[in-house]
């Protein structure tokens, strides 16, 4: 199953990159959200091979994801690839220049059963692929109208 989403940003493609690749800081609003996760294999940079373990509660049954770093390219894209319950996924984050001002985000996410549990859960999330792609579109945007007022911020940009 797959989801795709853009989102056009008023801010220079270095910010929106660095915004959206400040993995210490997803971590730590994981773990204010009540998420245990922890990066397996420590490195001094964000590079690809960077490791997370990460479990969690979700419709009360424990859960547990492994999600790797698999492709980074400063500042036009990064991959993330995770398995968690039998369902491996990818998430894509590509970056483009539209202006010196301006850049777009697009935003995939690729779901794959590997059990038959886990087809069975992604066949039922087909049955609501309109509600979570609402859902999913409305966050890219939310993250993206965030990185413009961080962005709007720093530089005393008022609107």
């Amino acid at each position: 199953m797959k989801f795709s989403t853009r989102q056009d940003i008023e801010a220079p493609i270095d910010f929106v990159f660095r915004r959206a690749s400040d993995f210490t800081g997803f971590e730590k609003q994981a773990l204010r959200r009540g998420i245990e996760i922890e990066r397996v294999a420590e490195l001094d940079t964000v590079a690809p091979g960077l490791c997370w373990s990460a479990s969690f509660a979700f419709r009360g049954k424990p859960r547990q994801i492994e999600a790797e770093l698999g492709r980074f390219e400063e500042p036009q894209a990064y991959v993330i690839h995770s398995t968690s319950g039998g369902v491996e996924a990818d998430l894509s984050v590509d970056f483009m220049a539209l202006s010196r001002a301006k850049t777009r985000v697009i935003v995939g996410l690729d779901m794959r059963p590997q059990t038959l549990s886990a087809r069975l859960m992604i066949q039922s999330l087909k049955f609501a692929k309109a509600n979570l792609y609402k859902r999913f579109e409305a966050r890219v945007e939310r993250f993206g109208k965030d990185i413009q007022e961080q962005y709007n911020r720093e530089n005393g940009i008022r609107i």
